[in-house]
């Protein structure tokens, strides 16, 4: 099970977000949830941790499941998570130049998709349910409806600035 970046993990956080769970594994989803808050993504150290320290678990059941659902990551991602649709509405609306813009904007060559200084992450999602409102752009949560080019430009602009 070789993945993502190796990082440095805190068993006692780990133990912690267990004991929150009461170690159950039908808990190894939330679980899972909260380590990937922690550190961003699911580092293989944690993962093979959480398998051997709960019980019923091995480190391949836990690999399994964070490889199974979408919602978990197995390389690092950004402060600002960044989530260009790409479906059928929203690439007839012009999110392909709206996706060019941020890779251009964040220096996001050669198919890298989270920025140097671990800022932002970029993908694209097949939908984001959105359709009327598209291009649609998901950062953390928030929509940005009717995007283009222009408008995203300003956008991470207003994120780099707060974030200073």
């Amino acid at each position: 099970m070789s993945v993502g970046n190796p990082h440095k993990i805190d068993t006692s956080k780990l133990d912690e977000i267990i004991n929150s769970y009461e170690g159950k594994k039908s808990n190894l989803i939330a679980i899972l949830q909260k380590v990937q808050e922690v550190y961003r993504y699911l580092p293989e150290e944690a993962m093979i941790y959480i398998g051997t320290k709960m019980e019923g678990l091995s480190p391949a059941t836990v690999y399994g499941v964070a490889t199974f659902y979408a919602q978990f990551s197995l390389e690092p991602k950004g402060k600002f998570e960044i989530k260009v649709c790409d479906g059928t509405a929203c690439h007839v609306r012009g999110s392909m130049p709206v996706l060019n813009a941020i890779k251009a904007r964040l220096d996001l060559t050669d198919g890298k998709m989270t920025t140097d200084d671990g800022l932002f992450s970029l993908e694209t999602v097949s939908c984001l349910g959105a359709c009327g409102l598209a291009p649609v752009v998901v950062i953390n949560g928030k929509v940005y409806p009717q995007m283009t080019s222009d408008a995203i430009k300003i956008v991470l602009d207003t994120l780099l600035k707060e974030d200073r």
